[in-house]
Parts: structure tokens; sequence; C-alpha cells
């Protein structure tokens, strides 16, 4: 074969394999930009956590002291009896 077939076989081959790297990357940044929608389960576990949440705040907000006096804890003592 003639030098320059074989340099033109391999540049040949080299576009081949520059275009199918290109292509593969093209396909990974559509799998991954692709919209999910979640499931079912998904839902449903979703839906429990912001259930939790909520009630872990209400209780929260129930129970919380408020803390208007932080100071000596004998003054506040002192301040509630008098």
């Amino acid at each position: 074969m003639n030098h320059w077939q074989i340099e033109r076989t391999a540049e040949y081959h080299r576009q081949e394999i520059l275009e199918e790297a290109q292509q593969i990357q093209l396909e990974k940044l559509a799998l991954e930009s692709r919209v999910r929608c979640p499931t079912r389960i998904e839902l449903t576990i979703i839906s429990f956590a912001t259930w939790m949440i909520s009630k872990g705040r209400q209780l929260q907000k129930r129970y919380e002291f408020t803390a208007v006096n932080c100071g000596n804890p004998t003054q506040v003592a002192s301040q509630t009896k008098g």
C-alpha cells in the first residue's frame, strides 16, 4: 500500500473515534439534563419527611422556653417572686 493511503486511513479512523467520543459526551449530557419524575415511593417519603419536619417545628414552638431574662438564675428567680 501507498504511504499516503495508510496516513489517510489512520486519519479517517482518528476522526471516527473523535466523533464517537463527542457523541458519547452529548449522550451523557442529555441524560444528566433530563427531567426525572419521582416515583410513588419517593413522593410518599418526601411527603412523610415534610410532615415530620412540620410536626417537629410545631412541637418546638409549643415547648420552647422564652429566653427573655437569661442572666443569673438567682436574679430570674427573684424577679419572678417579687
